[in-house]
């Protein structure tokens, strides 16, 4: 069976060092089924998941499996509490994820340099990873940047990819060097001529900070030098990535500080209203996120031009892109940015279908996804299929009672995205292990009694479903209890640290994968 699907056109993947660009693919939606993993939960080296040599066996694994899709999270450079939804750009790269494997081969570093990191195996230690991995990177750098021009033009990829990114790049690494050297403080507690950008302390910071800044760049362009090795890989293996776009930045980054105009500061540059969700039957004083709000009305004066080039680095690095909280986009959740709860918020409208006109204009089609879960009221519904983008499905949230039942596969319609569970949600074993007797009696009811684990009975449940796109985290093809969650909405410390251990990616577990997209089909189409 060939499921109709949708045409998203034809975008080229990278904007620069076009010599090397990823393979130019269609951004169709049609059945497929694929994996979600973020990368720091691969088995690399380093005490963190990487772009190395685990991402392309990850890929290889994905391809015997029958899958055509891996999506992970926002791959920029994180902030607060280790999250990839708290970063300090909205462009940049993590240079985390850069693998010192391939930064080895390429003489980067010595052989030497490699022996004493940790083992492969173990959760992300953050603060380890840090000590460890980051004077190795900057070591690497400067060894690049001492080397002579070279016959595979290595440093004359370098300089391009410093003129074409410039636009962002140069902003981005003056304020990474300027954070580091304020101990990390937010940008608005820095000395006021730097936190106000004025132009003399901005270009003296830049002499200043010259040498650290080049280093910068270096590693920026180590970072998108690997991904696009990897973006291509797959290519070729013809899996396509999601990737995932917030629509909200978080205050202290490099976007905030360099264009402060199209968001809602106060005279001391500090967030005059932020964003959250109000209160609900989870919490009686709802969420302070503390993102600052954007001016919606003076991006519209610019023709979103911010947002058209956000979109558009994104649709460089990744095929298919989640919009996180994409009912913000209709309306969101206004806080005043002095109240310590989210209690004393309001609505207020969003950019709705201007924005993505907008978008759709510069860019052609869009291939979005809307995270549209959680309390949806009808005019959501209403702009996500005017724009014609399919939304999320979630099994675990269907067995609660009958105003839940959205999300089992019997209600679900062709243009949306089935998944077991998401980074933010327990394992399906976990989740399982915590059910009420009666919710487990609806679990088995629905989905019959499963003798390979109660995580192959969803995992078979959202492939053979109408869903466009079926996606498993990987704990839950793996059957991983509570151990392996990867995110604790409203944990401050404890998250994101979850890898798969070396070796699970067994040949009987692709087949078996395999065999199951084949007869649900879900194999990616032959071309």
């Amino acid at each position: 069976m060939k499921a109709e699907g949708w045409n998203i056109g034809f975008l080229p993947c990278f904007i620069f060092t076009p010599k090397f660009h990823v393979r130019i693919m269609d951004r169709k939606f049609e059945r497929r089924s694929g994996i979600l993993l973020h990368p720091t939960s691969l088995p690399s080296r380093g005490g963190i998941g990487d772009l190395g040599p685990e991402a392309h066996a990850f890929v290889d694994f994905l391809h015997d499996a029958g899958q055509g899709l891996w999506q992970i999270l926002p791959l920029n450079p994180v902030g607060l509490g280790n999250s990839p939804y708290s970063a300090i750009s909205a462009f940049a790269g993590n240079p985390l994820l850069i693998s010192l494997e391939k930064l080895a081969q390429h003489d980067w570093l010595a052989s030497a340099d490699l022996k004493p990191l940790p083992e492969k195996n173990g959760p992300v230690e953050f603060k380890d990873v840090y000590a460890r991995k980051v004077p190795l990177l900057e070591k690497a750098a400067e060894r690049f940047l001492a080397k002579p021009r070279d016959a595979f033009g290595e440093r004359d990829r370098f300089d391009q990819f410093c003129k074409e990114n410039s636009w962002w790049l140069e902003d981005f690494v003056l304020f990474d060097c300027l954070r580091a050297h304020f101990g990390e403080q937010s940008w608005n507690k820095w000395p006021r001529d730097l936190a106000a950008r004025n132009r003399e302390a901005i270009e003296q910071a830049r002499k200043e900070f010259k040498p650290q800044m080049q280093i910068g760049r270096a590693l920026q362009f180590a970072f998108f030098e690997q991904w696009k090795e990897l973006h291509s890989y797959c290519a070729e293996k013809d899996v396509r990535i999601i990737g995932d776009v917030a629509i909200f930045v978080n205050f202290d980054s490099a976007d905030v500080w360099t264009h402060p105009e199209i968001f809602y500061l106060n005279a001391e540059l500090e967030p005059e209203i932020v964003a959250g969700v109000p209160p609900d039957a989870f919490s009686k004083t709802g969420q302070r996120w503390g993102n600052p709000l954007y001016r919606w009305d003076a991006l519209r004066s610019r023709g979103y031009d911010w947002w058209i080039q956000r979109m558009r680095w994104a649709l460089t690095t990744c095929d298919f892109i989640r919009l996180d909280h994409f009912r913000g986009f209709q309306q969101y959740w206004e806080i005043p940015g002095e109240e310590p709860t989210a209690i004393h918020g309001q609505w207020v409208d969003g950019p709705q279908d201007d924005l993505f006109n907008a978008l759709r204009a510069a860019l052609g089609d869009l291939p979005f996804i809307a995270e549209d879960l959680g309390l949806i009221t009808s005019d959501v519904t209403e702009l996500r299929l005017r724009l014609g983008m399919p939304g999320m499905k979630v099994l675990q949230f269907g067995f609660s009672d009958p105003g839940a039942h959205i999300y089992l596969p019997h209600r679900y319609e062709q243009n949306c995205v089935a998944y077991t569970g998401t980074h933010d949600n327990d394992t399906t074993l976990g989740w399982w292990n915590e059910l009420s007797a009666a919710e487990r009696q609806s679990v088995t009811a629905y989905l019959g009694e499963a003798k390979d684990g109660i995580h192959w009975a969803l995992i078979r449940a959202v492939e053979g479903s109408p869903a466009v796109f079926a996606v498993v985290p990987l704990q839950d093809v793996l059957g991983l209890d509570s151990d392996a969650r990867m995110n604790t909405p409203s944990r401050m410390h404890g998250n994101w640290g979850w890898r798969y251990p070396g070796g699970a990616l067994k040949p009987e577990l692709a087949k078996k994968l395999r065999t199951l997209a084949e007869v649900s089909d879900r194999v990616p189409l032959e071309k």
